[in-house]
């Protein structure tokens, strides 16, 4: 009943519907795997935060070690499969025809690269959604050292899935009843994180002739 009712950009409904696997699918999806840059990971991660939080008798309660592990896990695994893909595919797989918004974000994560280097731009890429779904095979087709990618993917995959589970759980943590509150603060997480996409869009759009 719950895989009829499943809505892969409703996070309250991933996790429902999945529990920590959920987070880690969703996460390697994202960035490791072109056809998931629509994915919620940012609100998925801090929705998986407030939801560990929540009492145990609650409707849906979700263990915070199980979760941390889930989504360093998928971030890490994703990234790495990821650049594996674009050091084999190359350039082609990011320069299909057809596929507009594939094509803005792959600019964008060229500037990322070519301002700030390796490392600052795969760490910074986890923050900004679609980027940090393209970098990582434009990184392999760039041809980008493995050492020096795994380093600064592991580092940046941490700091952004572990960083934003735990700000969901502290805030959680702060609200008495949290539950009550639930789907409204999820609603906010989701706007919230639409907010970067909408600018990459409207960035990629400008730059169009």
């Amino acid at each position: 009943m719950h895989l009829l009712a499943l809505n892969p950009l409703d996070p309250h409904s991933l996790l429902q519907t999945f529990g920590p696997l959920g987070v880690a699918v969703v996460l390697f999806a994202e960035t490791g795997l072109l056809i998931g840059f629509f994915l919620p990971g940012d609100s998925l991660l801090f929705t998986a935060g407030l939801l560990c939080a929540t009492t145990a008798g609650s409707t849906l309660h979700l263990s915070l070690p199980w979760v941390l592990l889930a989504a360093a896990a998928g971030a890490v695994l994703g990234a790495q499969t990821g650049y594996l893909i674009g050091r084999r595919a190359g350039p082609a797989l990011l320069n299909r025809p057809g596929r507009p918004r594939l094509h803005a974000a792959t600019q964008r994560a060229r500037e990322v690269l070519d301002s700030y280097g390796v490392g600052k731009a795969v760490v910074l890429a986890r923050f900004i959604p679609l980027v940090r779904t393209v970098l990582n095979p434009l990184a392999g087709a760039l041809e980008v050292p493995v050492r020096a990618f795994t380093l600064w993917q592991v580092a940046g995959g941490l700091v952004w899935s572990l960083g934003v589970t735990l700000a969901g759980y502290l805030l959680g943590s702060q609200i008495p009843s949290i539950d009550t509150y639930l789907l409204p603060i999820i609603a906010v997480i989701v706007l919230l994180s639409l907010i970067p996409v909408a600018r990459e869009l409207l960035r990629a759009r400008r730059r169009t002739p």
